[in-house]
């Protein structure tokens, strides 16, 4: 049976990495429907092996990127 996946809630400062405990930026979603949390690093070390066994993968790694943080008010 396919069809569309219900949308992800965002990843939170309480979604830790399940490798490391770390803040965790990408959900992997399994076709059993369970799912692996990643910091950014564990994300992309194990990327590729997961891109092939994941049903959907949620990546926020773009919210660590400098340019996607607030700038500070200008003085």
């Amino acid at each position: 049976m396919t069809g569309a996946m219900a949308p992800m809630k965002p990843l939170s400062a309480l979604d830790l990495c399940d490798r490391c405990g770390a803040q965790a930026y990408v959900r992997v979603v399994l076709p059993g429907g369970g799912e692996l949390l990643f910091c950014a690093h564990h994300g992309r070390q194990h990327g590729e092996a997961l891109a092939r066994i994941a049903a959907e993968i949620q990546d926020e790694t773009d919210r660590l990127s400098p340019g996607k943080t607030a700038e500070a008010p200008s003085r």
